[in-house]
Protein backbone atom coordinates (compact mmCIF):
# COMPACT_ATOMS: atom_id res chain seq x y z
CA UNK A 1 0.00 0.00 0.00
CA UNK A 2 1.15 3.40 -0.94
CA UNK A 3 0.30 6.72 0.28
CA UNK A 4 0.93 10.05 -1.95
CA UNK A 5 0.68 12.73 0.76
CA UNK A 6 -0.08 15.69 -1.66
CA UNK A 7 -3.16 13.99 -2.91
CA UNK A 8 -4.19 12.03 0.68
CA UNK A 9 -4.62 8.96 -1.99
CA UNK A 10 -3.89 5.74 -0.96
CA UNK A 11 -2.87 2.88 -3.96
CA UNK A 12 -4.67 0.02 -2.68
CA UNK A 13 -4.65 -4.14 -3.97
CA UNK A 14 -6.30 -6.68 -2.91
CA UNK A 15 -7.20 -10.33 -4.86
CA UNK A 16 -11.14 -9.86 -5.79
CA UNK A 17 -13.54 -11.26 -7.95
CA UNK A 18 -17.16 -10.17 -8.78
CA UNK A 19 -19.84 -12.78 -9.17
CA UNK A 20 -23.14 -11.23 -11.34
CA UNK A 21 -25.79 -13.35 -12.94
CA UNK A 22 -27.64 -13.09 -16.49
CA UNK A 23 -30.45 -12.25 -14.61
CA UNK A 24 -32.12 -12.75 -10.80
CA UNK A 25 -32.64 -16.30 -9.61
CA UNK A 26 -30.36 -17.65 -11.87
CA UNK A 27 -28.10 -19.63 -8.92
CA UNK A 28 -25.54 -16.61 -8.66
CA UNK A 29 -26.26 -16.06 -4.45
CA UNK A 30 -26.02 -19.74 -4.02
CA UNK A 31 -22.45 -20.26 -6.18
CA UNK A 32 -21.24 -16.99 -4.86
CA UNK A 33 -21.97 -18.09 -1.11
CA UNK A 34 -20.19 -21.81 -1.99
CA UNK A 35 -17.22 -20.11 -3.24
CA UNK A 36 -16.99 -17.69 0.08
CA UNK A 37 -17.16 -21.08 2.04
CA UNK A 38 -14.40 -23.05 -0.56
CA UNK A 39 -11.71 -20.13 -0.01
CA UNK A 40 -12.49 -20.37 3.26
CA UNK A 41 -11.78 -23.71 3.53
CA UNK A 42 -8.50 -23.08 2.04
CA UNK A 43 -7.12 -20.97 4.92
CA UNK A 44 -7.86 -18.05 3.60
CA UNK A 45 -9.67 -14.89 4.88
CA UNK A 46 -12.10 -13.42 2.75
CA UNK A 47 -13.68 -10.25 2.90
CA UNK A 48 -17.40 -10.29 1.63
CA UNK A 49 -19.44 -7.56 -0.34
CA UNK A 50 -22.84 -7.14 -1.81
CA UNK A 51 -24.05 -4.89 -4.35
CA UNK A 52 -26.97 -3.08 -4.01
CA UNK A 53 -29.05 -2.02 -0.94
CA UNK A 54 -29.74 -5.39 0.20
CA UNK A 55 -29.80 -6.36 4.06
CA UNK A 56 -30.38 -10.24 3.92
CA UNK A 57 -27.83 -11.63 1.32
CA UNK A 58 -25.58 -9.85 3.52
CA UNK A 59 -25.94 -11.22 6.71
CA UNK A 60 -25.26 -15.37 4.69
CA UNK A 61 -22.12 -13.51 3.57
CA UNK A 62 -21.00 -12.40 7.07
CA UNK A 63 -22.15 -15.90 8.67
CA UNK A 64 -20.12 -17.71 6.26
CA UNK A 65 -16.68 -15.34 6.61
CA UNK A 66 -16.84 -14.55 9.98
CA UNK A 67 -16.27 -10.42 8.48
CA UNK A 68 -19.03 -8.20 8.08
CA UNK A 69 -20.36 -8.24 4.68
CA UNK A 70 -20.37 -4.43 3.27
CA UNK A 71 -23.31 -3.07 0.68
CA UNK A 72 -21.83 -1.63 -2.63
CA UNK A 73 -24.42 0.88 -3.95
CA UNK A 74 -23.29 3.77 -6.32
CA UNK A 75 -26.84 5.03 -6.12
CA UNK A 76 -26.58 5.90 -2.60
CA UNK A 77 -22.96 6.76 -1.78
CA UNK A 78 -21.61 7.51 -4.69
CA UNK A 79 -18.80 6.35 -6.91
CA UNK A 80 -16.03 7.48 -4.19
CA UNK A 81 -17.99 6.26 -1.63
CA UNK A 82 -17.91 2.34 -2.99
CA UNK A 83 -14.29 2.44 -3.23
CA UNK A 84 -14.13 4.24 0.22
CA UNK A 85 -16.34 1.03 1.62
CA UNK A 86 -14.34 -1.48 -0.21
CA UNK A 87 -11.12 -0.06 1.11
CA UNK A 88 -12.60 -0.10 4.50
CA UNK A 89 -13.48 -3.45 5.17
CA UNK A 90 -10.34 -4.84 3.66
CA UNK A 91 -7.77 -4.44 5.68
CA UNK A 92 -6.70 -8.01 7.37
CA UNK A 93 -8.50 -10.08 4.09
CA UNK A 94 -6.59 -12.40 1.28
CA UNK A 95 -9.51 -12.32 -0.84
CA UNK A 96 -12.64 -10.12 -1.41
CA UNK A 97 -15.54 -12.08 -3.38
CA UNK A 98 -18.10 -9.56 -4.51
CA UNK A 99 -22.10 -11.10 -5.03
CA UNK A 100 -24.01 -8.88 -7.57
CA UNK A 101 -27.49 -7.94 -8.23
CA UNK A 102 -30.28 -8.56 -10.58
CA UNK A 103 -29.13 -9.01 -13.91
CA UNK A 104 -25.44 -7.95 -14.75
CA UNK A 105 -26.64 -4.64 -16.18
CA UNK A 106 -29.31 -3.93 -14.39
CA UNK A 107 -29.24 -1.00 -12.68
CA UNK A 108 -30.74 2.60 -11.96
CA UNK A 109 -32.98 3.62 -15.41
CA UNK A 110 -29.82 2.13 -17.06
CA UNK A 111 -26.67 0.19 -16.35
CA UNK A 112 -26.09 2.98 -13.51
CA UNK A 113 -25.54 1.16 -10.46
CA UNK A 114 -25.30 -2.37 -12.00
CA UNK A 115 -22.93 -5.11 -10.96
CA UNK A 116 -20.90 -4.31 -13.88
CA UNK A 117 -20.88 -0.94 -13.13
CA UNK A 118 -19.71 -1.77 -9.87
CA UNK A 119 -17.19 -3.93 -10.88
CA UNK A 120 -15.65 -1.42 -13.70
CA UNK A 121 -15.23 1.05 -10.88
CA UNK A 122 -12.88 -1.59 -8.85
CA UNK A 123 -11.21 -2.53 -11.38
CA UNK A 124 -12.35 -5.97 -10.65
CA UNK A 125 -12.28 -9.34 -13.26
CA UNK A 126 -15.72 -10.61 -13.16
CA UNK A 127 -17.61 -14.20 -13.54
CA UNK A 128 -21.24 -14.62 -14.98
CA UNK A 129 -23.42 -17.08 -13.78
CA UNK A 130 -25.17 -19.14 -16.75
CA UNK A 131 -28.02 -21.32 -16.10
CA UNK A 132 -27.76 -23.48 -19.00
CA UNK A 133 -30.75 -26.40 -18.64
CA UNK A 134 -31.82 -27.30 -21.97
CA UNK A 135 -29.10 -25.35 -23.58
CA UNK A 136 -25.80 -26.59 -25.63
CA UNK A 137 -23.81 -24.11 -27.79
CA UNK A 138 -26.91 -21.49 -27.25
CA UNK A 139 -24.53 -20.69 -23.96
CA UNK A 140 -21.70 -18.68 -26.31
CA UNK A 141 -23.59 -16.37 -27.69
CA UNK A 142 -25.02 -15.41 -24.50
CA UNK A 143 -21.42 -15.21 -22.97
CA UNK A 144 -20.46 -13.50 -25.83
CA UNK A 145 -23.37 -10.89 -25.49
CA UNK A 146 -22.79 -10.31 -21.82
CA UNK A 147 -19.28 -9.80 -22.86
CA UNK A 148 -19.91 -7.40 -25.86
CA UNK A 149 -22.76 -5.67 -24.88
CA UNK A 150 -19.97 -2.88 -22.99
CA UNK A 151 -16.44 -2.48 -25.09
CA UNK A 152 -14.87 -1.93 -21.06
CA UNK A 153 -16.39 -5.37 -19.78
CA UNK A 154 -14.20 -7.00 -16.96
CA UNK A 155 -16.21 -10.03 -17.09
CA UNK A 156 -13.20 -12.77 -17.14
CA UNK A 157 -15.50 -15.39 -17.87
CA UNK A 158 -18.25 -18.02 -16.56
CA UNK A 159 -20.11 -20.40 -14.40
CA UNK A 160 -22.40 -22.77 -15.74
CA UNK A 161 -25.37 -23.72 -13.74
CA UNK A 162 -27.96 -26.41 -13.83
CA UNK A 163 -26.10 -28.69 -15.59
CA UNK A 164 -27.28 -31.89 -16.56
CA UNK A 165 -24.71 -34.69 -16.80
CA UNK A 166 -20.94 -34.84 -17.83
CA UNK A 167 -22.31 -34.95 -21.68
CA UNK A 168 -24.29 -31.86 -21.08
CA UNK A 169 -20.94 -30.29 -19.80
CA UNK A 170 -19.02 -31.62 -23.09
CA UNK A 171 -21.68 -29.99 -24.86
CA UNK A 172 -21.36 -26.62 -23.42
CA UNK A 173 -17.18 -27.01 -23.52
CA UNK A 174 -17.55 -27.20 -27.03
CA UNK A 175 -17.10 -24.04 -29.01
CA UNK A 176 -16.20 -22.01 -26.10
CA UNK A 177 -14.03 -18.90 -26.80
CA UNK A 178 -14.82 -17.52 -23.41
CA UNK A 179 -13.29 -18.82 -20.13
CA UNK A 180 -15.42 -21.26 -18.35
CA UNK A 181 -14.45 -21.83 -14.37
CA UNK A 182 -17.24 -24.25 -13.45
CA UNK A 183 -20.09 -26.46 -14.58
CA UNK A 184 -22.40 -26.69 -11.42
CA UNK A 185 -24.76 -29.50 -11.48
CA UNK A 186 -28.42 -28.80 -10.76
CA UNK A 187 -29.06 -29.51 -6.97
CA UNK A 188 -31.89 -28.39 -5.25
CA UNK A 189 -30.94 -29.84 -1.87
CA UNK A 190 -29.37 -26.12 -1.09
CA UNK A 191 -32.39 -23.76 -1.59
CA UNK A 192 -32.58 -21.82 1.05
CA UNK A 193 -36.21 -20.62 2.83
CA UNK A 194 -37.57 -16.98 1.89
CA UNK A 195 -40.48 -15.03 3.61
CA UNK A 196 -41.74 -11.65 2.36
CA UNK A 197 -38.72 -9.47 2.12
CA UNK A 198 -36.40 -12.21 0.32
CA UNK A 199 -34.61 -15.44 1.98
CA UNK A 200 -34.46 -15.92 5.95
CA UNK A 201 -31.90 -14.48 7.48
CA UNK A 202 -28.30 -15.49 7.97
CA UNK A 203 -28.49 -16.26 12.00
CA UNK A 204 -31.93 -18.14 10.85
CA UNK A 205 -30.18 -20.80 8.35
CA UNK A 206 -29.20 -24.27 9.39
CA UNK A 207 -28.41 -26.20 6.69
CA UNK A 208 -24.89 -26.30 5.07
CA UNK A 209 -23.50 -23.98 2.29
CA UNK A 210 -22.36 -25.45 -1.14
CA UNK A 211 -18.87 -25.82 -0.78
CA UNK A 212 -17.94 -29.57 -1.61
CA UNK A 213 -20.29 -28.92 -4.26
CA UNK A 214 -18.89 -25.51 -5.42
CA UNK A 215 -15.24 -27.43 -5.14
CA UNK A 216 -15.67 -30.56 -7.31
CA UNK A 217 -17.61 -28.31 -10.01
CA UNK A 218 -15.43 -25.06 -10.36
CA UNK A 219 -11.79 -24.14 -11.10
CA UNK A 220 -11.32 -22.73 -7.73
CA UNK A 221 -7.33 -22.46 -8.02
CA UNK A 222 -8.43 -20.14 -11.65
CA UNK A 223 -10.92 -18.20 -10.05
CA UNK A 224 -8.65 -17.21 -7.15
CA UNK A 225 -5.92 -16.90 -10.11
CA UNK A 226 -7.97 -14.32 -11.80
CA UNK A 227 -8.80 -12.46 -8.60
CA UNK A 228 -5.36 -12.05 -8.44
CA UNK A 229 -5.07 -10.78 -11.53
CA UNK A 230 -7.33 -7.33 -10.33
CA UNK A 231 -4.62 -3.68 -10.61
CA UNK A 232 -4.42 -1.61 -7.98
CA UNK A 233 -7.01 1.30 -7.70
CA UNK A 234 -6.87 4.50 -5.93
CA UNK A 235 -8.50 5.59 -2.84
CA UNK A 236 -8.92 9.20 -1.44
CA UNK A 237 -8.10 8.85 1.97
CA UNK A 238 -11.96 9.87 4.02
CA UNK A 239 -12.32 12.96 6.18
CA UNK A 240 -12.52 12.44 9.56
CA UNK A 241 -15.77 14.14 11.36
CA UNK A 242 -14.94 17.55 12.70
CA UNK A 243 -17.12 16.71 16.45
CA UNK A 244 -15.65 15.70 19.13
CA UNK A 245 -18.24 14.27 20.75
CA UNK A 246 -18.76 11.24 22.72
CA UNK A 247 -21.66 9.80 23.11
CA UNK A 248 -23.27 6.13 23.67
CA UNK A 249 -26.52 5.06 21.16
CA UNK A 250 -28.81 1.98 21.95
CA UNK A 251 -28.74 -0.27 18.75
CA UNK A 252 -31.56 -2.54 18.60
CA UNK A 253 -29.95 -6.05 17.42
CA UNK A 254 -32.18 -8.83 17.34
CA UNK A 255 -34.58 -11.12 15.17
CA UNK A 256 -37.57 -7.91 15.12
CA UNK A 257 -34.63 -5.66 14.03
CA UNK A 258 -31.57 -6.16 11.98
CA UNK A 259 -31.32 -4.30 9.19
CA UNK A 260 -28.43 -2.19 9.31
CA UNK A 261 -25.78 -1.16 6.98
CA UNK A 262 -22.48 -1.50 8.44
CA UNK A 263 -21.54 1.71 6.60
CA UNK A 264 -24.22 4.11 8.97
CA UNK A 265 -22.79 2.46 12.07
CA UNK A 266 -19.19 2.99 11.25
CA UNK A 267 -20.26 6.73 10.54
CA UNK A 268 -21.94 6.77 13.66
CA UNK A 269 -18.78 5.83 15.37
CA UNK A 270 -16.64 8.18 13.14
CA UNK A 271 -18.84 11.08 14.09
CA UNK A 272 -18.20 9.66 18.19
CA UNK A 273 -20.77 7.36 19.00
CA UNK A 274 -20.10 3.79 20.53
CA UNK A 275 -22.96 1.53 20.79
CA UNK A 276 -25.15 -0.41 23.40
CA UNK A 277 -27.09 -3.01 21.36
CA UNK A 278 -30.02 -4.70 22.90
CA UNK A 279 -33.03 -6.61 22.22
CA UNK A 280 -36.42 -4.67 22.39
CA UNK A 281 -38.14 -8.46 22.51
CA UNK A 282 -36.62 -8.97 25.79
CA UNK A 283 -34.80 -6.40 26.93
CA UNK A 284 -35.48 -2.95 29.25
CA UNK A 285 -34.10 0.14 27.78
CA UNK A 286 -30.12 0.77 28.14
CA UNK A 287 -29.02 3.88 29.78
CA UNK A 288 -27.84 6.06 26.27
CA UNK A 289 -27.77 8.79 24.89
CA UNK A 290 -30.01 7.85 21.82
CA UNK A 291 -31.59 4.68 20.08
CA UNK A 292 -31.08 3.70 16.52
CA UNK A 293 -34.02 0.96 15.67
CA UNK A 294 -33.27 -0.23 12.61
CA UNK A 295 -35.82 -2.13 10.42
CA UNK A 296 -35.88 -6.20 10.10
CA UNK A 297 -39.07 -7.99 11.05
CA UNK A 298 -41.41 -6.61 13.78
CA UNK A 299 -44.78 -7.80 12.57
CA UNK A 300 -43.02 -11.55 13.02
CA UNK A 301 -42.74 -11.16 16.80
CA UNK A 302 -45.23 -8.50 17.57
CA UNK A 303 -46.34 -10.20 21.04
CA UNK A 304 -42.98 -10.46 22.27
CA UNK A 305 -42.31 -6.61 21.27
CA UNK A 306 -45.90 -5.59 22.59
CA UNK A 307 -45.00 -7.37 26.42
CA UNK A 308 -41.26 -6.53 25.97
CA UNK A 309 -39.79 -4.40 29.07
CA UNK A 310 -38.74 -2.04 26.69
CA UNK A 311 -41.77 -1.01 25.29
CA UNK A 312 -43.09 1.55 27.70
CA UNK A 313 -39.50 2.18 29.04
CA UNK A 314 -38.55 3.53 25.13
CA UNK A 315 -42.46 5.63 25.30
CA UNK A 316 -41.18 7.35 28.83
CA UNK A 317 -37.72 7.76 27.35
CA UNK A 318 -39.67 9.59 23.92
CA UNK A 319 -41.69 11.96 25.80
CA UNK A 320 -39.49 13.46 27.85
CA UNK A 321 -37.09 14.41 25.04
CA UNK A 322 -34.62 11.00 24.01
CA UNK A 323 -33.38 11.34 20.69
CA UNK A 324 -34.39 8.03 18.77
CA UNK A 325 -34.33 6.90 15.13
CA UNK A 326 -36.56 4.53 13.47
CA UNK A 327 -36.47 3.03 10.37
CA UNK A 328 -39.20 1.09 8.30
CA UNK A 329 -39.38 -1.89 11.05
CA UNK A 330 -38.08 0.90 13.39
CA UNK A 331 -40.83 3.30 12.16
CA UNK A 332 -43.33 0.57 12.51
CA UNK A 333 -42.56 0.31 16.42
CA UNK A 334 -43.03 3.95 17.20
CA UNK A 335 -46.15 3.69 16.18
CA UNK A 336 -49.49 3.22 18.12
CA UNK A 337 -49.47 -0.79 16.99
CA UNK A 338 -49.91 -3.77 15.18
CA UNK A 339 -53.60 -4.05 13.43
CA UNK A 340 -54.57 -7.08 11.85
CA UNK A 341 -56.90 -10.36 13.03
CA UNK A 342 -55.28 -9.57 15.84
CA UNK A 343 -53.80 -5.91 17.43
CA UNK A 344 -50.88 -5.66 19.50
CA UNK A 345 -50.01 -2.55 21.22
CA UNK A 346 -46.41 -1.35 20.57
CA UNK A 347 -44.78 2.22 21.81
CA UNK A 348 -47.28 4.41 20.58
CA UNK A 349 -44.88 7.70 20.65
CA UNK A 350 -46.11 8.40 16.60
CA UNK A 351 -49.32 8.73 15.79
CA UNK A 352 -50.26 6.46 13.33
CA UNK A 353 -51.81 2.77 13.09
CA UNK A 354 -49.55 -0.01 10.74
CA UNK A 355 -51.17 -2.86 8.69
CA UNK A 356 -49.67 -5.73 6.50
CA UNK A 357 -50.42 -5.96 2.92
CA UNK A 358 -50.14 -8.96 0.85
CA UNK A 359 -48.01 -7.41 -1.76
CA UNK A 360 -45.13 -4.99 -1.06
CA UNK A 361 -45.82 -1.18 -0.69
CA UNK A 362 -42.82 0.06 -2.14
CA UNK A 363 -39.56 -0.47 -3.35
CA UNK A 364 -36.70 1.47 -4.86
CA UNK A 365 -34.48 4.12 -4.28
CA UNK A 366 -35.28 6.99 -2.17
CA UNK A 367 -33.77 10.92 -2.18
CA UNK A 368 -35.09 14.13 -0.66
CA UNK A 369 -33.96 16.43 2.46
CA UNK A 370 -34.98 17.03 6.09
CA UNK A 371 -37.07 19.62 7.22
CA UNK A 372 -36.33 20.57 10.28
CA UNK A 373 -38.37 19.76 13.12
CA UNK A 374 -36.11 17.77 15.63
CA UNK A 375 -32.46 17.99 16.10
CA UNK A 376 -31.68 14.78 14.51
CA UNK A 377 -32.74 16.14 11.10
CA UNK A 378 -31.51 19.73 10.83
CA UNK A 379 -33.23 21.58 7.70
CA UNK A 380 -31.47 20.92 4.57
CA UNK A 381 -29.54 17.36 4.95
CA UNK A 382 -29.70 15.29 1.81
CA UNK A 383 -30.84 12.01 2.49
CA UNK A 384 -30.47 9.18 0.41
CA UNK A 385 -31.78 5.67 0.71
CA UNK A 386 -33.84 2.78 -0.27
CA UNK A 387 -37.51 1.75 0.42
CA UNK A 388 -39.11 -1.66 0.66
CA UNK A 389 -42.12 -2.81 2.79
CA UNK A 390 -44.86 -4.84 2.93
CA UNK A 391 -46.24 -2.60 5.57
CA UNK A 392 -48.62 0.58 5.41
CA UNK A 393 -48.48 3.31 8.56
CA UNK A 394 -52.15 5.45 8.27
CA UNK A 395 -50.75 8.61 10.41
CA UNK A 396 -53.22 10.61 12.69
CA UNK A 397 -54.03 14.25 10.59
CA UNK A 398 -51.89 16.27 12.87
CA UNK A 399 -48.71 14.07 11.82
CA UNK A 400 -45.85 16.20 11.54
CA UNK A 401 -42.59 14.88 8.92
CA UNK A 402 -39.46 15.97 9.16
CA UNK A 403 -38.55 14.89 5.71
CA UNK A 404 -39.54 15.05 1.65
CA UNK A 405 -38.36 12.91 -0.69
CA UNK A 406 -38.21 13.81 -4.55
CA UNK A 407 -37.68 10.47 -5.14
CA UNK A 408 -39.85 7.58 -3.36
CA UNK A 409 -42.72 7.04 -1.29
CA UNK A 410 -42.31 7.41 2.54
CA UNK A 411 -44.58 7.29 4.96
CA UNK A 412 -47.20 9.22 2.35
CA UNK A 413 -46.85 10.63 -1.09
CA UNK A 414 -42.97 11.27 -0.32
CA UNK A 415 -43.57 13.03 3.64
CA UNK A 416 -41.12 10.66 5.48
CA UNK A 417 -39.68 10.90 8.65
CA UNK A 418 -42.95 11.10 11.01
CA UNK A 419 -41.75 13.13 14.39
CA UNK A 420 -42.90 14.02 17.51
CA UNK A 421 -40.81 15.81 20.39
CA UNK A 422 -36.67 13.78 19.12
CA UNK A 423 -38.22 10.87 18.32
CA UNK A 424 -38.24 10.35 14.19
CA UNK A 425 -39.65 7.55 11.93
CA UNK A 426 -39.06 7.20 8.39
CA UNK A 427 -39.78 4.29 5.75
CA UNK A 428 -36.31 5.15 4.17
CA UNK A 429 -33.44 3.21 4.82
CA UNK A 430 -30.96 5.89 5.01
CA UNK A 431 -27.60 5.67 3.88
CA UNK A 432 -25.90 8.21 6.29
CA UNK A 433 -24.03 11.11 5.22
CA UNK A 434 -21.53 12.96 7.08
CA UNK A 435 -24.05 15.67 8.02
CA UNK A 436 -26.36 13.01 8.97
CA UNK A 437 -24.42 10.93 11.33
CA UNK A 438 -22.82 14.27 12.93
CA UNK A 439 -26.92 15.73 13.60
CA UNK A 440 -27.66 12.13 15.56
CA UNK A 441 -24.62 12.70 17.43
CA UNK A 442 -24.93 15.97 17.79
CA UNK A 443 -28.75 15.30 19.25
CA UNK A 444 -27.42 12.24 21.55
CA UNK A 445 -24.44 14.99 23.14
CA UNK A 446 -27.49 17.54 23.75
CA UNK A 447 -29.46 14.95 25.51
CA UNK A 448 -26.49 13.61 27.40
CA UNK A 449 -25.11 17.57 28.33
CA UNK A 450 -29.42 18.19 29.99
Amino acid sequence: MQINQEAKQVKFNIPRIVIAGIQSGCGKTTITRGLMAALKRRGLVVQPFKIGPDFIDPSHHTRICGRVSRNLDVVMSGEEGVIESFFSACPGADIAVIEGVMGMYDGLDSTYGSTAHIAKILKSPLLLVIPVHGMANSVHAIASGFKNYEPDSTLAGVILNKVGSPRHADLLRAGAEIPQFGFVPKDTSFHTMSRHLGLIMGEEKTTDEPVTLIEESCEISEIIRVASSAPPINVDLHKESSLSCKVTIGVAKDPAFCFYYQHNLEMLERSGAKFVYFSPMQDHKPDVDAIYLGGGYPELHAEMLETGPARDEIRSACDDGLPVFGECGGLLYLTEGLSGERSYRWTGVLPGSTEMAQRFQALGYCEGRTLGGTSLTPEGVEIKGHEFHYSTVTPSRDARYSMSLARGKGISDGQDGMYVHETVGCYTHCWFSGQFSDAIVRAAENWRKR
